[in-house]
Formats: C-alpha cells, sequence, structure tokens
C-alpha cells in the first residue's frame, strides 16, 4: 500500500469539519494534518506540514482580508514558491462562471459545488487520489542514471570541500585532486595506483601530475585564511613542511567524503 496521502482541511462549517474528520479516520489512504478555518493558519500548516492536499471552502469568515471568499489564501499560496504543488479542491455553493475561471486561473485543481446531489466527503477525497495518480508518477531511473546521479554527488561534494580551502578551478592541480577523489571513492578494492590511473586519463607524466597536486595545495595554504584551513582540513600536517602531501591530502578527503555520502 502507497503512503496516506496528507490532507489539509480550509473549512467554517463544523458540520462539514466532523464530516471530513469521520471520513478520513474510516479510510487507511488518507492522513489529516490539520483543519482550520482560518486561511493565515492554512497558510502555517502548508509551510509547516506541506499536505499532499488541501480542501479549500470559498467562503470563509474567519479570512485574513475580511472577504467573505478564499481567493487571498490562494493568491498567497502561489507566493510560497513551494518545492511542490500541493492538490487544491475547492468546495463552495457558489454558482457562478466568473468565479470558475479566477479559481482555476489561479491554478485549481478541480471545484466541486456541495449543492450537488452526489457531493460528498467521500467523493472529495475520491477525487484527491484520482488527481494523485495522474500527478504522482514514480520515475524508475535506470542502474546507468543511479550511477551517474551518485557520481554527481560525490563530485560536487569534492568540490564544495576544495571551495572552502582555496584551492580553486584556477589551479591546475584542482582537476587531477578531484579524479584522484572521486576514483579512489569508486573503486576501493582496485589495485591501480591512483597516480597511474590519472597519468592515463591526461596523459602526462606521474611527475607531472604529483606537482600539480603539490603545487595546488602549497598555493592554498598559502592564500588562504589559518582559520579556513583549520576548520576545513583537521588532519595533522608535518610542522616541518606546514603542508600536507598530495597522498595525504587526497586520502584524508576520501575519508572525509565518504562520510558525507
Amino acid at each position: 500500500m502507497s503512503k496516506p496521502m496528507s490532507i489539509l482541511i480550509i473549512e467554517d462549517d463544523i458540520n462539514d469539519c466532523n464530516n471530513f474528520i469521520k471520513c478520513i479516520n474510516n479510510r487507511e489512504d488518507f492522513e489529516l494534518v490539520g483543519i482550520t478555518d482560518s486561511d493565515v493558519d492554512a497558510l502555517k500548516y502548508v509551510k509547516l506540514k506541506h499536505p499532499e492536499g488541501i480542501v479549500l471552502d470559498l467562503e470563509l469568515n474567519n479570512g485574513s482580508s475580511g472577504n467573505t471568499d478564499s481567493l487571498q489564501f490562494l493568491s498567497n499560496l502561489r507566493k510560497m514558491n513551494l518545492n511542490y504543488e500541493p492538490i487544491v479542491i475547492v468546495t463552495t455553493h457558489v454558482h457562478s462562471k466568473r468565479t470558475y475561471d479566477i479559481l482555476h486561473r489561479q491554478g485549481i485543481d478541480l471545484l466541486m459545488y456541495k449543492d450537488h446531489p452526489k457531493y460528498s466527503c467521500e467523493q472529495v477525497l475520491n477525487n484527491f487520489l484520482t488527481f494523485r495518480v495522474d500527478i504522482v508518477k514514480p520515475q524508475v531511473k535506470t542502474i546507468e542514471e543511479e550511477l551517474e546521479d551518485n557520481e554527481n554527488r560525490i563530485s560536487d561534494l569534492i568540490n564544495h570541500e576544495l571551495d572552502l580551502i582555496g584551492v580553486t578551478v584556477k589551479l591546475k592541480g584542482r582537476k587531477y585532486i578531484h579524479d584522484a577523489i572521486l576514483y579512489l571513492i569508486q573503486n576501493e578494492n582496485s589495485n591501480v595506483n591512483v597516480i597511474q590511473h590519472l597519468t592515463k586519463i591526461y596523459k602526462k607524466s606521474g611527475n607531472t601530475i604529483t606537482n600539480g597536486i603539490q603545487n595546488a595545495i602549497i598555493h592554498a595554504w598559502r592564500v588562504s585564511a589559518v582559520e579556513d584551513l583549520e576548520n576545513y582540513y583537521t588532519a595533522k600536517v608535518n610542522y616541518e613542511t606546514g603542508v600536507p602531501t598530495p597522498m595525504e591530502f587526497i586520502y584524508y578527503y576520501v575519508d572525509k567524503i565518504k562520510k558525507l555520502i
């Protein structure tokens, strides 16, 4: 069974509220995250609870604007810039083409008339499920896509860590460092030396690769604030050289990134 659909009820008729509560309590495919007669409180519920579906009574006596309709709620809902789109079903006794047009321009999914012979709380809930099936389509990723997503996530973490200590993208060794860390994370059991791996990729000598990495490290230790280095690179550094070796540096971040994944 799929996860119950979370529902917010915005209604000022006590009988309608009780009917919705009773219907939801008798079903396993819905959960009630809030019920209110205030459009202001409703926005708070949306922000905190992220309901997947919203039942909105068009005529609210406790509207913040003082109007008897809840159009202001819909306008404010759109201004919230949520990272998802809740399914909104408006219920009303008002039969008006103008109102119908306004509501759909505001982005509602369905308008249901309370005086319709077949109107019921069960019908409202069933319509939510219909929209849920149409909208929530599971995305099945291929193995290749999963691997690519995982690699991109690791890559972003590496780049972020290098940015924090001043190993900038302008440094030639930055790419070597990035690829060395990524390779060691993805190939824990490989017998291939990481420098050898990089020489094959970049067609450069091992010394060129190693020197590029070391120069990037030295640059970061020269230009970055001591506080940043102490905060973001917590491994011990040889007091004679004052900077980590390429392998010390790379393996420190291999271990650090693994803990962040």
